[in-house]
């Protein structure tokens, strides 16, 4: 009898359990989800925006009101998207659970996407986990991947991405659903991904001589095999992000009086301009009204003034505030919600990548052709269509296959980066100093311009032996003496 009711007893405390689990489970929420709507997300957490931080730390505009922000380069933790790359996993998991085969888009996709993010992540704060990371449970606290490797690993993905949308645009596979960009087009998704390539090259230019990256091989193969490896051919093709109603464009008819007069250009972006007699100006900026009451007109170079970003933020406002810096074009910038569109990967950057490799004899060609390119393509995003007597200038007209000549192609990818691609216009500068940005007290940190940011605080409490590790091999300091102010090994 006793064993009767122990039994029941168990029966009765395994049923509750049960159905304990059962009213745990909330039948509203999903148990899984569909990988375009995953994909969605990880591509539109892309955009970098516009007219935020990231633009004025690039120089092209600054802020005079202190009460909102400053212009100081006093910069702090990373914001990795390791979240975002998990996300990748899971799309991929997903479209296997939907049917799909092991070769299928979100699968091309999500290399790509691992590269895209892991370079960016790894050029803002040196060496990364690659092979430990994203394991879920198995791995907790992951070690580092020097930075050579995360980028060694980086072309590896980009070439699988490459041969795998090859293979499926061949078969015609028609299966990817939930791209924002290119409505779904893995031929221009192609392009994208070996354009991207040239920048990571590119990005790598000071290490081009070793012989694990293969920096200036790979480039070459890259030209020298268009049908393999497709690139852009003009502007419409470009990977970009498109602004609407329910995405408003950073500058927009709701915030004209919060920051239309709060924020005005930066020298840096102005000067180079102006000094190359270039029309973006008149299309991007307005007029100082200090310069206007001078009697200078609009259609005057010289009526535009921009603002160091090194400057004093209390002798800007007092400056902005009579009138002695132009402001951002308030008619194109704060006209509608959807404003211009903003590249991720653009056609002209590709156009000045490809000049730069030319010009320092990685691979045969015509780099005047290319700059040229960059140059007529990025004019003609703002309405410029005629670059004929721009380009004759002196200053304009391609130099030749020298340094002068790369310090020409180098100021136009910086014009042409002008509130888009994120932080590539520093990563740019950072790597080769042009154009020179400008410091000052407003700059903050010792009036220098930082190198990197600063590793995740979360790492120095969940992973503090790995990143310890990672921080010692790279600047032999540790953890506490972490600095924004050193060079990471991409630099050297």
């Amino acid at each position: 009898m006793k064993k009767y009711i122990l039994s029941m007893l168990i029966i009765s405390i395994l049923a509750s359990c049960s159905d304990f689990q059962k009213l745990e489970q909330n039948p509203n929420l999903p148990t899984s989800v569909p990988s375009s709507i995953i994909l969605r997300d990880a591509l539109s957490r892309m955009n970098d925006g516009a007219w935020n931080d990231i633009m004025r730390n690039n120089q092209f505009y600054a802020s005079n009101y202190n009460y909102y922000s400053n212009n100081e380069y006093n910069w702090g933790n990373a914001d990795l998207k390791f979240t975002t790359l998990k996300n990748v996993v899971q799309m991929e998991k997903e479209a296997k659970n939907a049917g799909a085969k092991d070769l299928n888009p979100y699968s091309a996709l999500g290399k790509f996407l691992r590269a895209y993010y892991y370079t960016n992540m790894s050029l803002q704060v040196g060496d990364l986990p690659v092979k430990d990371a994203l394991q879920g449970l198995t791995i907790d606290k992951p070690k580092y991947d020097t930075q050579k490797d995360v980028f060694i690993q980086v072309l590896k993905w980009l070439d699988e991405s490459n041969t795998d949308l090859t293979q499926l645009i061949a078969t015609g596979d028609k299966t990817l659903d939930g791209d924002i960009y290119y409505n779904n087009d893995l031929r221009k998704w192609q392009k994208a991904v070996n354009s991207f390539r040239l920048r990571v090259l590119v990005h790598l230019s000071k290490k081009a001589d070793d012989t694990d990256l293969k920096v200036k091989t790979d480039f070459a193969n890259i030209l020298s095999n268009p049908s393999k490896y497709p690139l852009f051919t003009d502007l419409s093709e470009s990977l970009q992000y498109f602004w609407g109603t329910n995405n408003k464009y950073p500058r927009n008819p709701d915030n004209f009086g919060n920051n239309a007069t709060r924020e005005n250009m930066a020298k840096t972006y102005i000067d180079l301009l102006k000094n190359l007699k270039d029309p973006r100006l008149f299309v991007v900026a307005e007029p100082a009204d200090a310069q206007l009451l001078k009697g200078l007109k609009a259609t005057d170079f010289e009526a535009y003034v921009g603002a160091s970003s090194g400057e004093d933020l209390a002798d800007m406002s007092s400056k902005a505030g009579l009138g002695q810096y132009s402001f951002q074009n308030r008619k194109r910038y704060y006209a509608s919600y959807t404003g211009e569109n903003t590249f991720l990967i653009s056609y002209p950057e590709m156009c000045f990548n490809i000049a730069e490799a030319i010009n320092k004899g990685w691979v045969t060609g015509n780099a005047q052709d290319w700059y040229e390119r960059g140059v007529k393509a990025s004019m003609s995003f703002y309405g410029v269509n005629d670059a004929t007597a721009y380009l004759a200038q002196n200053n304009v007209k391609y130099a030749g296959n020298t340094a002068e000549g790369l310090t020409q192609i180098l100021n136009q990818k910086y014009i042409a980066f002008f509130q888009n691609s994120g932080f590539e216009a520093y990563y740019n500068w950072r790597r080769t100093g042009i154009p020179a940005f400008l410091v000052g007290t407003g700059t903050g940190n010792g009036t220098k311009i930082p190198l990197r940011y600063l590793y995740p605080k979360s790492e120095r409490t969940t992973n503090t032996d790995n990143l310890s590790e990672a921080i010692k091999r790279q600047f032999n300091v540790s953890v506490i003496d972490e600095n924004i102010n050193s060079a990471i090994w991409i630099l050297k």
